[in-house]
């Protein structure tokens, strides 16, 4: 099983995806604070290490710890043209996106079970999103109206078949994500997406 990530903020959409295949890159940015971390950053953009703080109600210290590990991975890497003075530190993303299958680390158990944890680490942060978003206030839900979907549908699909619609569902997310937003006076914000395919009994 193939997992991608885009990395979602503007500066960093000429860069390339990132195709993981080390399984200690891959343990570190499976760990739920980092993870967040860099979820901050595809969203928001270079931040300070007291900006990403302040998003995760972290100490600066623990953010700073965990930013080192990603920048040591080449995950992240320090913005020093961004900084007014010698004692600010910013931070970006180094690539467009990462991805992992876990055909690539199949020929060695342990690396096999970081895949493995790192893919169900993944399931639990997206239905996460998913929860906190009922936890909000009915006001924001409201506020919404019924534009927040989920949707499934049960197919019948060779594998060539289920790659085709991976590549479609990956196409429809990407231009929506990727395109020039209207100056139009409007207020956009987050909006986080995704989408799982598997072979399943009813």
């Amino acid at each position: 099983m193939e997992v991608v990530q885009e990395l979602l903020y503007i500066s960093c959409m000429t860069k390339e995806i990132r195709q993981i295949t080390d399984s200690g890159v891959l343990a570190a940015m499976s760990h739920p604070l980092r993870r967040r971390l860099m979820d901050v950053l595809k969203v928001y953009g270079p931040s300070t290490v007291s900006q990403l703080a302040d998003r995760t109600d972290q100490a600066v210290a623990n953010v700073s710890h965990h930013l080192k590990v990603l920048g040591a991975c080449e995950l992240i890497e320090e913005a020093p043209e961004l900084a007014r003075d010698r004692r600010e530190r910013w931070w970006r993303l180094v690539s467009a996106g990462v991805r992992w299958t876990t055909a690539d680390f199949d020929g060695d158990p342990a690396a096999a079970a970081v895949a493995s944890a790192a893919q169900s680490l993944n399931l639990d942060r997206h239905a996460s999103l998913v929860r906190q978003w009922f936890a909000t206030s009915e006001a924001e839900r409201a506020r919404w109206e019924n534009s927040p979907f989920a949707t499934g549908k049960w197919m019948h699909l060779t594998p060539a078949e289920l790659a085709r619609l991976e590549a479609e569902l990956i196409e429809v997310f990407s231009r929506w994500a990727d395109r020039d937003l209207p100056d139009d006076g409007e207020r956009r914000e987050p909006v986080f997406a995704f989408a799982y395919g598997v072979p399943a009994q009813p």
